[in-house]
């Protein structure tokens, strides 16, 4: 998580739009044990929670929340013959983005959060935060594998000692295949790795750990 403190005070010294991309990390705000990373937020112009990521919503729910509509509607407000039943001088979603239409994306997401309330999803989120350490204690107390950096939020990355491309690909590929875990390689500044999110508070974490610990050897 960028040091959006110090970011906004910039921003707003030289008048910059600050816009936060929180496609899946913006989620951890709800998270109590993470929240002072998170300082400065409530300065940004406009930021985006991507909730079919770690907000259980079905897949392409996305948040774009803006603090002003006003700059937004200048921008991406259209006019033409074809919409001129379309009443502009109200707020309008249409108004606020490229596209003209979509379907009702955020509902689900509406009706989750009615039915179970804002506080069970800062548990569900302190879960996965805490499985990730769990994970990442787990991999520190093994031979083979090792842990490239101590989870900030809920994903863990690390490598299995003496593994090329294809051994984690082939790894990767065949737990996925047998919906077990999927655990994708990535890299980073040139080195390949694995990178896992718990983005799932009913994950059987012990079961997970295993899995991992056990298929690497």
């Amino acid at each position: 998580i960028d040091h959006i403190e110090s970011i906004s005070k910039v921003c707003q010294k030289y008048d910059i739009w600050l816009h936060i991309d929180g496609a899946y990390g913006g989620a951890g705000i709800l998270a109590p044990s993470v929240r002072d990373l998170y300082k400065g937020i409530e300065n940004a112009d406009s930021f985006i929670v991507d909730p079919h990521k770690w907000l259980f919503a079905p897949y392409d729910c996305c948040c774009l929340v803006y603090r002003s509509p006003k700059n937004v509607y200048q921008t991406f407000s259209q006019h033409a013959e074809y919409l001129e039943g379309v009443d502009h001088s109200q707020s309008n979603p249409s108004d606020m983005a490229i596209h003209l239409s979509r379907r009702t994306r955020g509902l689900p997401l509406w009706y989750s959060l009615v039915t179970y309330g804002s506080k069970k999803y800062s548990e569900a989120v302190e879960k996965c935060i805490a499985n990730a350490k769990k994970c990442a204690e787990a991999i520190n107390q093994t031979d083979h594998l090792e842990l490239v950096m101590e989870p900030t939020l809920s994903i863990v990355v690390f490598k299995r000692k003496g593994w090329e491309l294809a051994d984690y690909a082939s790894w990767s590929s065949d737990l996925a295949l047998e919906g077990k875990l999927l655990c994708i390689p990535s890299s980073i500044n040139g080195e390949i790795i694995l990178r896992l999110a718990f983005l799932n508070p009913n994950t059987d974490i012990d079961k997970a750990i295993n899995i991992i610990v056990d298929t690497t050897k």
